[in-house]
């Protein structure tokens, strides 16, 4: 990995300005690992609430370098149509609170970093997905209005610099097989690109979240008792490479000790 090419270099702050389905209650932990060493972890809960849907969701990465961790709660109309979100969040010891809702025909994303507030509207299209970085809640919404919608007209509202919206690419790949609690199941598999970053997305058959790969920066997210099989990658890193960790974060939006 490139360190000044990291995405995690981007998930901090640069000056005192962020550069920051399945239709059934559903709760999900995962184990997050660089290079096959254990650095984190994330989880997430997702339920029918008023006609729509409401999410909560977490991650924690400790590792030298960088300190991350957010905790966000999100509201979602029928559809999984995004109404509001918010997060509050640390990075490095450095607090933050993004909140963006739905307002007519745009978004209006407002930052709070550092005692600096920015407003950004943003323009509004109605398969929005909130889309911080290592959201588990993100990736699985993609998931579900992606099975919605054929994988299209999907956006990606993301919390950095002042804030911006980036269209979604989806890639269908070639179904492979994985393991739940020792359960063998089909996988499905696609690639996601939003803006600079391509995740590597692997569900079950009921289009829930198992597992997300960064390939570049070598970052997995796994559901905990999951297994693919064979693995997309070596579980553990050769003897003699070290994992690689971002020198010099700087540039984004999202973190805050999650509740457990």
């Amino acid at each position: 990995m490139r360190v000044s090419n990291c995405r995690l270099g981007r998930v901090l702050m640069v000056g005192l300005v962020f550069s920051v389905g399945a239709e059934f209650a559903t709760a999900q932990s995962f184990t997050i690992s660089q290079n096959g060493q254990n650095v984190g972890t994330a989880g997430l809960s997702l339920k029918p609430s008023g006609g729509g849907f409401g999410s909560t969701s977490w991650t924690k990465i400790n590792m030298p370098g960088l300190n991350y961790s957010f905790s966000e709660n999100e509201t979602m109309a029928g559809g999984y149509l995004l109404k509001s979100a918010q997060l509050d969040g640390s990075v490095n010891g450095t607090k933050a609170t993004v909140n963006t809702t739905s307002q007519g025909q745009q978004l209006v994303m407002k930052i709070n970093a550092n005692g600096q507030v920015i407003n950004t509207p943003l323009a509004f299209h109605p398969q929005a997905v909130f889309f911080p970085d290592f959201d588990p809640a993100a990736l699985q919404t993609v998931l579900n209005l992606g099975a919605l919608h054929n994988n299209r007209d999907l956006w990606a509202v993301i919390p950095k610099q002042s804030g911006s919206v980036t269209a979604l690419r989806i890639v269908t790949k070639q179904d492979e097989q994985g393991a739940l609690n020792g359960q063998q199941t089909p996988i499905h598999h696609v690639t996601i690109t939003a803006d600079a970053d391509t995740i590597e997305v692997f569900s079950d058959t009921s289009n829930q979240l198992m597992q997300a790969e960064w390939s570049e920066e070598g970052f997995a997210m796994v559901r905990q008792g999951f297994v693919l099989t064979p693995p997309a990658k070596p579980r553990t890193p050769p003897p003699s490479q070290q994992p690689q960790q971002p020198a010099n974060p700087a540039g984004g939006q999202d973190p805050a000790p999650q509740p457990q």
